[in-house]
């Protein structure tokens, strides 16, 4: 070996040597980085408790229903006020004070009713007719009799002063609002009285309205989006049972006509995204001229009606560039890699056959997904259970000044209290969810463990698909004589293998990978708090941090993935096989960028198709853009909602699929590499790998083994 061959082998480890008994996986192994799977388990079992203490203190009804000025819960089923799902507000005026933007509370007396009121009336107007006030009374608290008087009423805040017509929007009830001449109204009048004796204008209610609306605009758009799934969603299973079809159509004809369906491939996501142009262009073209439609992004701000968006020629110009853009790319790439791709081609045809013979893995995915479904739903039902284990918190809101003003209170006794009678204007109301014991004032630790045990699972679950179907694909290649020489069942004996031995190592992997990320989150929160005062230094430093961990989270995927292909074949400890995976990459460093890149575009190539291919039918069918589909799409608020879940689904489906092709030519392209190595192509030591690659690289056995 040439001097500076040796000299770079020193840097990057010794290569492998030829071992007569190497049959592929070995067989003889034993637990590996014990100590971290212990700590796994801990942490599992921590886990666990997180869970049963944030169920046995949350209420998830924290979050579905609205609360009234007692803590109660309005049209919920099995109480009183099961009969009275709206929220009505004493004095909606009261809403426009600032306060209720940092408080999220408006400072008036709010209880559940039956109904909204449906005209105006006034306190002292309905007291004097008996069947007025018999109406009036349903939206006054408890205990109010017509033998008690107008003062005494209005006095302990019994009664609102005043009615106005109102219409209930998410729950709660508002006064309705119109315009006539343009003029506000509310109930066709555009004066009301206060319940005071004193005329106001409709306009008064605006800012009240509008202060309230800020504080549940959020849950406003989120009940429509519920909504809108709630009568789409078999129409997004129907289009992810396509996309499922479509990747599992995809791969079989891969594995019969790997070459001709990568060339058909390339084709046809440059015409999809080209057809993507044309229909911007069309849109962009159709809006020349249209009211409203050169209003700039910016001068538009944040819309919670996203269709609006798309009434405006500048969102399609965005549209435009940015696919034109993604489409020259891939050509470039496509005119500088096109002797490689055949290279690449013959890999995936490899790939393909391995498959072919473990036919197993294309289902292997499924199983990660449902392990994944787990994780996600028992990190979301303790989040939501850890969000709502607080206690209602009451505090003081009065109208004049008073030194009590916003300290907690006790709603049981208030009207007795020394408060009170400091300040005889003021309530005791409830203000918001919280609590002062040993378990609130550790919620938010118990909220961050959820989030990095949700990120060390989920990343468990992925090593362990990943070692497995390494395991699997690995028992492949190395067969002498394939399939004689490959075990019976060879993803499940790869699963035994990773379970049984290398549970630690999985969770050690995973574990590193999930502390970044948990930094990540941890920078991310960082930088939304700190928006409204950093400085540009500051804005600088933050923003190279993030892109510092983003680089070393897609490493340490890399690093983890290929470490764990040398531990399903060796049986050695993760930092043991991450660096031999290391070194063994670093000696083949042309070879990796040749072969695995570029397989791994064209794969990605494979996903965008899939993708663009169910996006497109989806588009047409929720937007109602073809005449066929009107009757058959559903009506929806937002009919983006539907499109982007099938956009998503179709993704993560086509991945699932396609990950199993990936992780097949990362293992045959590293038992290709330390075949390489550990073969000369002689009668002694021949080449296990296919033909067609040896033709490829220019390699062939001196004397072909005899079948």
């Amino acid at each position: 070996m040439p001097e500076e061959d040796g000299e770079y082998f020193g840097k990057n480890g010794e290569p492998r040597k030829y071992d007569p008994t190497f049959k592929g996986p070995i067989q003889n192994r034993g637990c590996t980085d014990i100590v971290c799977c212990i700590l796994f388990i801990i942490a599992i079992l921590g886990y666990f408790a997180v869970g049963i203490l944030a169920w046995s203190q949350g209420d998830p009804r924290k979050v579905i229903y609205p609360t009234d000025s007692r803590g109660q819960f309005c049209g919920q089923a099995g109480t009183p006020l099961e009969k009275k799902p709206l929220l009505f507000y004493f004095n909606i005026m009261k809403c426009a004070s600032p306060m209720v933007l940092l408080e999220f509370q408006c400072p008036t007396t709010q209880m559940c009713v039956e109904k909204c009121p449906e005209k105006f009336m006034t306190l002292i107007k309905a007291y004097s007719n008996k069947n007025d006030f018999d109406y009036y009374k349903q939206f006054c608290k408890d205990g109010v009799t017509n033998t008690m008087g107008v003062p005494d009423i209005l006095k302990y805040g019994l009664c609102p002063a005043m009615l106005t017509p109102s219409k209930p929007f998410t729950r709660r009830c508002f006064p309705a609002l119109g315009k006539q001449g343009g003029v506000i109204t509310v109930g066709n009048n555009s004066h009301f009285d206060d319940g005071s004796g004193k005329m106001r204008d409709a306009k008064d209610l605006m800012d009240g309205v509008k202060n309230a609306t800020v504080v549940i605009e959020a849950r406003q758009v989120v009940m429509k989006i519920f909504e809108d799934y709630t009568q789409s969603w078999y129409w997004i299973l129907i289009g992810l049972v396509i996309a499922m079809l479509t990747s599992l159509l995809f791969i079989v004809l891969l594995r019969f006509l790997a070459g001709i369906m990568v060339w058909v491939m390339i084709v046809l996501v440059i015409l999809v995204i080209g057809y993507g142009i044309v229909h911007c262009y069309i849109e962009y073209a159709a809006l020349k001229g249209e009211p409203g439609a050169d209003v700039t992004l910016q001068d538009l701000g944040f819309q919670t009606d996203f269709t609006v968006y798309l009434q405006i020629r500048q969102t399609w110009l965005a549209f435009m560039i940015i696919l034109a853009i993604v489409e020259l790319i891939i050509i470039l790439l496509l005119i500088f890699l096109r002797k490689r791709i055949l290279i690449a081609i013959a890999l995936i045809k490899e790939a393909s056959r391995a498959i072919g013979h473990v036919m197993s893995s294309l289902f292997y995915p499924l199983f990660t997904f449902l392990l994944l479904a787990m994780v996600i739903a028992y990190w979301a039902v303790t989040a939501v259970f850890l969000s709502t284990s607080n206690e209602p918190i009451y505090k003081v809101f009065n109208e004049t000044a008073c030194e009590h003003s916003r300290q907690t209170c006790d709603p049981a006794n208030y009207t007795t209290s020394s408060m009170k009678k400091e300040c005889p204007d003021s309530e005791c109301l409830f203000a918001f969810y919280g609590g002062e014991t040993v378990y609130h004032k550790y919620l938010i630790g118990l909220q961050f463990y959820n989030v990095f045990l949700f990120f060390w699972c989920a990343n468990f679950v992925t090593a362990l698909g990943q070692m497995t179907l390494a395991g699997a694909f690995a028992s492949y290649y190395w067969a002498f004589v394939k399939p004689d020489d490959m075990p019976a069942f060879p993803v499940f004996s790869a699963l035994g293998r990773s379970l049984r031995y290398h549970t630690g190592t999985l969770a050690f992997g995973s574990l590193i990978l999930a502390i970044i990320q948990i930094i990540r989150v941890l920078l991310e929160y960082l930088d939304h708090k700190l928006k409204g005062a950093q400085n540009k230094c500051t804005k600088f430093l933050l923003c190279c941090l993030k892109c510092c961990f983003w680089c070393l989270e897609k490493f340490i995927k890399f690093i983890n993935r290929n470490a764990y292909i040398m531990v399903a074949i060796y049986g050695k400890n993760f930092c043991t096989s991450a660096r031999d995976a290391f070194f063994l990459l670093m000696r083949n460093m042309i070879r990796v960028a040749v072969l695995d890149k570029v397989t791994d575009f064209l794969l990605f190539l494979g996903k965008l198709l899939i993708v663009g291919l169910v996006g497109i039918f989806a588009f047409f069918f929720f937007s109602g853009k073809v005449k066929a589909f009107e009757s058959t799409a559903p009506h929806l608020h937002y009919y983006w909602v539907p499109i982007l879940t099938v956009v998503i689904g179709s993704y993560l489906i086509a991945h699932g699929f396609f990950s199993v092709y990936a992780m097949c030519v990362d293992t045959l392209f590293l038992c290709f590499l330390e075949d390489l190595e550990r073969n000369d192509g002689s009668a002694e030591r021949p080449y296990l790998m296919p033909e067609s690659l040896r033709k490829v690289l220019n390699k062939k056995n001196k004397t072909q083994p005899a079948e």
